[in-house]
């Protein structure tokens, strides 16, 4: 893949070199050639100076071959005409955009524009190591019907099967997060102490499920 990222800082920097190691041709745009230094010395990709929405400098970073590009620059203005810039004028197919206005990101995204929200994110990150209970949304579609939440559940739960949760309210299981890795269940997986269920689920059931998930399965049932 080619992948165009628009912004030098930590994040763009950090995926930039990611990329690369995965074996992907990259080139990061910036306003500042000073913010290249953060590439390192060992970084081979292409960097340009200049506008990220600007069509020069977008033809210069090889927009025109792009599989995805990524606006993660400072600015939310920026980074949402940018990111429209590269999907509906050159028709690049994986598009994201930072935002740092939870409000607007979940605007951007219902247009489907797909968006970070980085305050929302660690305000969510935050939330769920404070108040484990209840859940936490992790995507939601563009329509904001459907959403992937971590919820927590009972301590009644452990040992019995994942497809119980399926059996007994209107939810999927996408999977489990379990001692840090992520693991897809299938028929046999029993729920052990200490996994985090991520479940794909209607925002109108959310609270339902939630509520069902705090009690036991014959509760639930």
């Amino acid at each position: 893949m080619h992948v165009v990222i628009m912004g030098c800082g930590r994040v763009g920097s950090s995926l930039a070199t990611a990329l690369e190691a995965a074996g992907h041709s990259v080139a990061i745009i910036d306003q500042s050639r000073e913010a290249f230094r953060r590439l390192g010395p060992n970084f081979k990709g292409r960097t340009v100076a200049g506008v990220g929405f600007d069509r020069d400098t977008l033809t210069e970073a090889g927009i025109d071959e792009a599989d995805a590009f990524a606006a993660v620059s400072n600015g939310d203005n920026s980074n949402i005409l940018a990111a429209r810039v590269a999907r509906e004028t050159y028709g690049v197919k994986n598009v994201v955009a930072r935002i740092y206005d939870p409000g607007r990101a979940e605007i951007y995204q219902r247009l489907g524009i797909p968006t970070v929200a980085t305050v929302l994110w660690t305000s969510d990150q935050i939330l769920r190591r404070l108040l484990p209970q209840g859940s936490q949304s992790e995507w939601r579609d563009a329509s904001g019907k459907i959403e992937l939440c971590q919820m927590h559940i009972d301590s009644s739960w452990y040992g019995r099967p994942v497809s119980l949760i399926e059996n007994v309210m209107p939810a999927r299981v996408a999977f489990i997060t379990r001692l840090g890795e992520g693991l897809i269940p299938n028929e046999h997986t029993v729920l052990q102490d200490g996994d985090l269920v991520h479940l794909i689920v209607e925002e109108s059931q959310k609270s339902i499920v939630e509520v069902a998930l705090s009690h036991s399965p014959e509760d639930a049932a």
